[in-house]
């Protein structure tokens, strides 16, 4: 089991320690996951995602040979600004969801823990020009919440960027590389920082009266309730981004007409989808909200009514929403059944109970624009 460069820090923290994607990580600490999202909410929460890959590519045009793999408009990226992208497939599905910046003759690419050596067999296989240079020499940390930048601030001057936007940050823990991003539906940021000045540096911040340490546990609440997907559950390879309603992540230059159409794999599969009517049995996914109060969690089937012998769709992610107050989960149904306000029965120990369609996200994000 690998260990992150806070590991110890996680230990002394009285954290409750998990296997996740081949890492020794907190699922919670003292505070309990349901304290520990409302915090988060309220204040800053501080998380160790050193187990992301950090990649650089570099080269005469890597933004053009990354569009060999992507749908998105790498080459419209202009310095320092960050991009969500996914990797596809010929059927086009998704391989991996990604965040890439464009820095400095390079790009910098983060990617899912569980998809890391994929990715890199995936871009040596598929990129012409561009090396590749894993970076395994920093940890990842990610500053989360409305007093993230207040905290932060403290330290360097983050108030001067913009959602989606990076920079290196010189200071006294070596060149800081900060963007303005997140995965919690929050203001925030994430920060790429050398392993051996990590700890010294989470130190820092969690002396803030603003900030506390988060684990895996409220990381899931908070992204679920923000209606983001989770890789390996949302989505994955055998889902289309039209199906996983990410159709907003690919841009115009890249669809049909634009000026750099297609040339990424699955694009004849996925472009026809977005300039037609939905067949009204493909599958998309969808919010949904229980009206009990228990939660649906990843595997429970969803039916047209209480009583119909084949299930019409499934939950991919569920747990109670803190911040809202009740039981919230995200899932796939035909398209047909897909607009906010239809009602499904949802299997839960062998009892059928009510489900309603809901918009996404289940709670207004909270993004500095």
């Amino acid at each position: 089991m690998l260990k992150t460069p806070l590991h110890a820090l996680h230990l002394e923290l009285g954290a409750k320690m998990v296997p996740f994607a081949g890492y020794e990580m907190p699922v919670q600490y003292k505070l309990g996951v349901m304290k520990e999202h409302l915090h988060t909410r309220a204040a800053a929460g501080l998380f160790d995602v050193s187990h992301m890959g950090q990649i650089l590519l570099e080269g005469d045009n890597p933004a053009l040979d990354l569009e060999r793999l992507v749908p998105q408009s790498i080459c419209g990226l202009k310095p320092n600004r960050q991009r969500y992208a996914f990797f596809t497939n010929e059927d086009g599905g998704i391989e991996d969801d990604i965040m890439v910046t464009r820095r400095d003759g390079h790009l910098f690419v983060v990617l899912n823990a569980a998809c890391k050596a994929a990715d890199i067999a995936l871009m040596k296989a598929g990129l012409h020009s561009s090396d590749i240079v894993e970076i395994t020499d920093r940890a990842l940390l990610a500053l989360q919440g409305p007093a993230a930048e207040t905290a932060l601030a403290r330290l360097f001057a983050v108030e001067r960027l913009a959602f989606m936007e990076g920079d290196m940050f010189p200071s006294d823990w070596g060149n800081v590389w900060i963007s303005r991003s997140g995965y919690s539906g929050e203001d925030g940021f994430e920060i790429s920082i050398e392993f051996d000045r990590a700890e010294d540096f989470a130190r820092t911040l969690l002396a803030m009266e603003e900030v506390e340490p988060i684990g895996l546990g409220a990381r899931d609440s908070l992204r679920l309730e923000a209606g983001l997907c989770l890789y390996g559950n949302d989505i994955d390879k055998s889902t289309d981004p039209v199906q996983a309603n990410l159709t907003w992540a690919i841009q115009k230059p890249r669809r049909s007409g634009g000026d750099r159409e297609g040339g990424f794999p699955g694009d004849r599969k996925i472009l026809p989808k977005l300039s037609r009517a939905a067949d009204p049995e493909d599958r998309r996914r969808v919010g949904l909200k229980p009206e009990g109060r228990a939660p649906m969690r990843e595997g429970v089937q969803l039916f047209e009514n209480d009583n119909s012998p084949e299930p019409v769709g499934v939950i991919t992610s569920g747990a109670f929403g803190p911040t809202v107050g009740h039981p919230i989960a995200m899932g796939y149904l035909p398209a047909r059944l897909a607009e906010p306000g239809t009602r499904l029965w949802g299997e839960l120990r062998g009892k059928r109970l009510p489900v309603q369609v809901t918009p996404l996200p289940f709670r207004p994000s909270n993004y500095k624009r």
